[in-house]
């Protein structure tokens, strides 16, 4: 079995050494670290290069800056091939079972068809005290399992996330990809299967230079105090959802079920129909979002239109 652990890099030269040596210290032993470093003007290069020099399993691609998700598709698409492929961020840190826990689960299932396997993680501070046993009862207090959900909303976070080769081999272009874990996760559940580990796998550090990040009060409260940059952000949220959803009939359309394909042709449209059908389809899907008033939200909008302004408003 082949194994690939595929990390993006970009000035990570804080933390990166601490995440490459939590990779080593891994119970499950038989697996290749596959870096491309994504034009970083730091030291972080140079930090890899040493571990490269004593593991043989590491190997480091130096390369332009083209962003997370195309860097990340890079990595899925023109390397060699393996099994299963883990993604790893920069500054986290991973628990010494976590390849052994994952690969087992996947062990259980039928890997003849797209999966996406994805564990629940401890959020830290950058010094790794743990602030949260649990990224997702924190947060939502379920997993994202089921198609319908993944339509409007992701919880899958690609450092504790593990896809298969049926699945990497979907993954075609990165354009009106929101996010590579997310686009993944909305792939493998309405073609395969999205499967959950209760349990955490690693360590998600949380410091000034996050890109993404979990939920915190004082985002929280940046967007209430600036309500109509709020607004157009939800808005652009639900309009690139829905781009992303298109991908997938585009892309994949003969590979789906009927029901798969109503249900995703119905979410890319709503926006064009009329009020009444708009509510009917909400209702129809139990469209939703993670929380109860984030759903409650994001049903108002798409009912009312309160504030939208793109097309067919």
């Amino acid at each position: 079995m082949r194994v690939n652990i595929l990390m993006s890099t970009y000035n990570g030269e804080k933390f990166v050494a601490e995440q490459i040596e939590s990779i080593q210290k891994q119970t499950y032993t038989d697996w290749n670290l596959i870096i491309r470093d994504d034009g970083s003007t730091d030291k972080t290069c140079d930090i890899i290069a040493d571990f490269v020099s004593t593991d043989s399993r590491i190997k480091l691609i130096q390369a332009e800056n083209v962003g997370v998700i195309k860097s990340f598709h890079e990595l899925v698409a023109h390397n060699v091939e393996a099994d299963f492929y883990f993604f790893a961020d920069q500054d986290d840190y991973w628990l010494p079972e976590k390849l052994t826990v994952m690969l087992e689960e996947a062990n259980k299932h039928d890997n003849r068809k797209p999966m996406m396997y994805y564990s629940d993680l401890k959020v830290t501070d950058k010094a790794l005290n743990v602030t949260s046993k649990s990224m997702i009862r924190s947060q939502s207090n379920h997993a994202n399992k089921k198609l319908v959900q993944e339509l409007t909303e992701n919880t899958v976070t690609g450092g504790a996330s593990m896809i298969n080769h049926e699945l990497a081999k979907l993954w075609q272009t990165t354009n009106d990809v929101i996010m590579h874990d997310w686009y993944l996760a909305l792939v493998a559940s309405a073609l395969g299967e999205l499967v959950y580990i209760d349990q955490p796998t690693h360590l998600y550090r949380q410091h000034d230079a996050n890109v993404l990040g979990a939920r915190t009060l004082s985002k929280r409260v940046k967007k209430w105090l600036h309500p109509h940059l709020w607004f157009e952000k939800y808005w652009g949220l639900i309009t690139a959802s829905q781009k992303q959803a298109q991908k997938l009939l585009t892309e994949n359309l003969s590979a789906m079920s009927e029901d798969n394909k109503a249900l995703v042709t119905a979410y890319v449209n709503i926006l064009e129909q009329p009020k009444t059908k708009r509510r009917q389809i909400l209702n129809q899907y139990d469209l939703r979002k993670n929380k109860n008033y984030h759903t409650s939200i994001f049903r108002t909008l798409i009912i009312t239109k309160f504030a939208y302004k793109g097309k067919n408003k």
